[in-house]
């Protein structure tokens, strides 16, 4: 459709300013509208891709994209600076959900709150009341697109998922919800071109389309055929027939694949979900 006359081109535009306006469509027809003014050029790759997130969020709820309990990292309410200090270290992450004797979430720890104890030798005795903040409870069932207006209006960014019966479920950050509109947010904590895979929490990982199906193989313990494809996203493009778009799913082998980022010619990568919360977490590959 590069080729396609201004005034065709002007009629897809009028559809899409009716569509965004009026709200005439339902989501799935409007990301398909989306993507013919991506053919007609009235959009780039990456801002369909964006816009088919933001959709796409409306449609989510909490609970598929939350870290479940198991897999958070927490510290205990009674624990000293020096017990702690090394697991917010290796970790990573700047902020962390203190739970009491029971279990029970009581607040929220900011790394960047340490500091003062550890700049100043002669500062006074650590006492986690003195820098802790309260945490923000939201339910399994929750929408992305609330949350995030949520997370902008209160300025927090990590709140913890809670369940019908009040119990702690997981926790979800606003990376979480902003990664399911832009794609994965890179950074140093991240897998880069060393590995293929990163695990979200219980049996949900990001993996490089690239990704050798040998080495897939090894990894979730599967049994892929590779005699006609080398790699995990050739095998779904061949299971599929045809070249994804984001947002596409399948389920494979007994697993559940969703395209996370695709192009024109190729996939970039998948989000890939173990049905079975009682998998065990596989080894970490390297690639």
């Amino acid at each position: 459709m590069e080729n396609e006359p201004p005034a065709a081109r002007g009629s897809w535009f009028k559809r899409l300013l009716r569509a965004l306006r009026g709200g005439a469509y339902a989501p799935v027809e409007l990301i398909e509208l989306l993507r013919d003014s991506e053919r007609a050029n009235l959009l780039d790759p990456d801002t369909l891709a964006m816009m088919e997130g933001a959709l796409q969020v409306s449609e989510m709820q909490v609970r598929d994209i939350m870290v479940p309990r198991a897999q958070m990292i927490v510290v205990e309410e009674t624990a000293e600076l020096k017990e702690f200090l090394p697991i917010i270290i290796e970790s990573g992450h700047s902020r962390f959900p203190v739970v009491d004797r029971k279990g029970q979430v009581v607040g929220i720890l900011l790394a960047k709150d340490l500091l003062p104890f550890l700049a100043d030798k002669s500062a006074r005795r650590f006492l986690h009341k003195d820098v802790l903040r309260p945490a923000v409870f939201v339910p399994e069932s929750k929408r992305l697109n609330i949350l995030l207006r949520e997370f902008r209006s209160s300025r927090n960014h990590l709140a913890i998922v809670v369940d019908e019966y009040g119990g702690v479920a997981g926790l979800v950050s606003i990376e979480d919800v902003i990664e399911q509109i832009g794609g994965d947010i890179a950074d140093e904590h991240d897998i880069t071109d060393v590995g293929f895979v990163k695990p979200h929490g219980a049996n949900r990982y990001t993996v490089k389309a690239r990704m050798p199906i040998a080495e897939f193989n090894a990894y979730f313990g599967t049994d892929f055929n590779d005699a006609d494809v080398d790699t995990i996203g050739g095998l779904v493009l061949r299971e599929l027939g045809h070249l994804p778009k984001r947002g596409e799913r399948l389920t494979y082998g007994g697993l559940n694949f969703l395209v996370s980022r695709a192009d024109r010619r190729r996939i970039h990568t998948l989000r890939v979900l173990r049905p079975s919360r009682e998998a065990e977490p596989p080894r970490l590959a390297a690639g």
